[in-house]
C-alpha cells in the first residue's frame, strides 16, 4: 500500500468508505461487512469513512464493532457531525457523544462537519459549532477538524477561507471535473494548506463498470488493460493534492482490485497517467457526455430560483439516468438526500429562469421531466 500525508499523518492512498457496506435483506450483512473492514485493514488500509447517518445510523456502529478491542490501533477513524441535525450548541455534544460510543472509542481521529454548503456555513457559525470543535480537539475527543462539501466552488472558497481547516473532503471523478468544488476546488485548498480527501471517485459506481462501449473503446486507446475502476481510481490518485481517496467497496473482490492498484509502486509519487492516457480519459468523457438529455452546462445563471429549486443539480442527476449504468444513484440522492425545496418538483412554472439561460432551456418542461424519471424509486 502507498502513503501519503494528510494532516500531517501517514494515510493510505485508498481509503474505506463506509457508506456503502454489504447489504442482506435490506440492513447491513454484519458478518460480510465486519470481514470486509478487517480484511482492508489487512491489506494496508488505514483510513476508515464513515458518518453518522450512513445506512440509517448503523454504519459507525459496523465500524465500531469490526474495530474494536484494540483489533486495530493504527487505523484512523474519520466520522462527520450532522449539523442539519442540530438546533443548539449544545447538539455538538450530544451527537459526538453518541458516535463515540457507537465506534467503540474515546477519541475520533478524523471529525467533519457533514455536508457543509453556503447555508450550513452559515449555521455552524450561528452555532459556534467551530469552538466546539476545538474544545473537543483540546481535551482529546477529536483529532483533526475538517468539513465535506455539497455546493458550488464560490461557497468552498468561503468557507475554506472561513476557518483554519486541516482538511476538507470533495467529491471529484473525471467526469465531475466542473461539478462543486471540483479541480478548482481541488487546487485552491491545496494552494491554502488544507488536506484533500476525495469521495466519489467511482461516481457512485457509475465509473466502475457497465461503461458504454465507445466510452470503453476510448479508455482502451490509452493503455490497454486497465478495468474502468482503474481507470478512474488512477485519475484521481495522479493529483498529488489528493491525499486519499474513498472507495465504498461491498466485496472482498472490490477490496482487492483496488488494493492492488494502490500499491503499485508508481503510485507512490503522485500516481502514473501518460498523456496519451488523459487524452484517452478526455475522449473517453466527451463520449459519455453525448448521451446527456439536458445540454445543462452548470453555469448558474438560472438561479437563484424564487421556489428554491437547485435546477442544474437536478439536470445533472436526471441526466445521469441515461449516461450510466447506475440508476440506482442518481434516485438515491433525489429522493433521500436532496431536500424536497430543492427538487424539480417544486418548481412553480414561473418561466423567470428560462430568459436568463444561455443554452435556451425550456427549464420548466425539463424539470418536470427530470422529476418524472427520477421519482421512480431506487430499488
Amino acid at each position: 500500500m502507498n502513503y501519503r500525508k494528510l494532516a500531517g499523518e501517514d494515510i493510505s492512498i485508498l481509503g474505506f468508505g463506509a457508506m456503502r457496506l454489504p447489504v442482506k435483506n435490506g440492513k447491513i450483512d454484519e458478518e460480510a461487512a465486519v470481514k470486509l473492514i478487517r480484511k482492508s485493514v489487512d491489506l494496508g488500509v488505514n483510513y476508515i469513512d464513515t458518518a453518522y447517518v450512513y445506512h440509517g445510523g448503523e454504519s459507525e456502529t459496523i465500524v465500531g464493532r469490526a474495530l474494536g478491542g484494540g483489533r486495530a490501533p493504527g487505523v484512523k477513524v474519520a466520522t462527520k457531525l450532522p449539523l442539519w441535525l442540530c438546533s443548539g450548541p449544545e447538539d455538538f455534544d450530544k451527537y459526538l457523544g453518541e458516535q463515540l460510543k457507537k465506534l467503540c472509542r474515546d477519541h475520533i481521529d478524523f471529525y467533519l462537519v457533514h455536508a457543509l454548503g453556503r447555508e450550513a456555513w452559515r449555521k455552524a457559525e450561528k452555532l459556534e459549532i467551530m469552538k466546539k470543535m476545538e474544545k473537543a480537539k483540546a481535551d482529546g475527543r477529536i483529532g483533526h477538524i475538517g468539513f465535506s462539501f455539497h455546493d458550488r466552488f464560490e461557497s468552498f472558497v468561503e468557507i475554506i477561507d472561513g476557518y483554519n481547516w486541516e482538511f476538507c473532503q470533495i467529491q471529484y471523478n473525471y467526469m465531475d471535473e466542473d461539478f462543486q468544488a471540483g479541480k478548482k476546488g481541488l487546487e485552491y485548498a491545496d494552494r491554502k494548506g488544507v488536506g484533500v480527501v476525495i469521495m466519489e471517485p467511482l461516481r457512485g459506481g457509475s465509473l466502475a463498470g457497465g461503461l458504454p462501449q465507445n466510452v470503453y473503446r476510448e479508455l482502451n486507446s490509452g493503455s490497454a488493460g486497465r478495468t474502468a475502476a482503474e481507470w478512474a481510481l488512477r485519475f484521481v490518485w495522479d493529483r498529488k493534492e489528493a491525499s486519499t481517496v474513498l472507495s465504498g467497496m461491498n466485496s472482498i473482490e472490490q477490496l482487492e482490485e483496488n488494493v492492488k492498484v494502490a500499491s503499485m509502486p508508481e503510485m507512490k509519487n503522485g500516481g502514473f497517467f501518460s498523456a496519451a492516457d488523459r487524452h484517452a480519459v478526455e475522449k473517453a468523457r466527451e463520449e459519455f457526455l453525448k448521451l446527456i438529455k439536458v445540454p445543462c452546462t452548470n453555469c448558474g445563471y438560472c438561479l437563484p430560483c424564487k421556489s428554491g429549486v437547485d435546477i442544474p443539480y437536478n439536470f445533472q442527476l436526471y441526466n445521469s439516468l441515461y449516461m450510466y449504468a447506475n440508476l440506482n444513484s442518481a434516485r438515491l440522492s433525489y429522493n433521500v438526500f436532496m431536500q424536497p425545496q430543492k427538487r424539480a418538483s417544486a418548481c412553480n412554472n414561473c418561466g423567470e429562469c428560462i430568459a436568463k439561460c444561455p443554452q435556451k432551456i425550456e427549464i420548466a418542461a425539463r424539470l418536470k421531466d427530470a422529476n418524472i424519471a427520477l421519482l421512480n424509486q431506487p430499488n
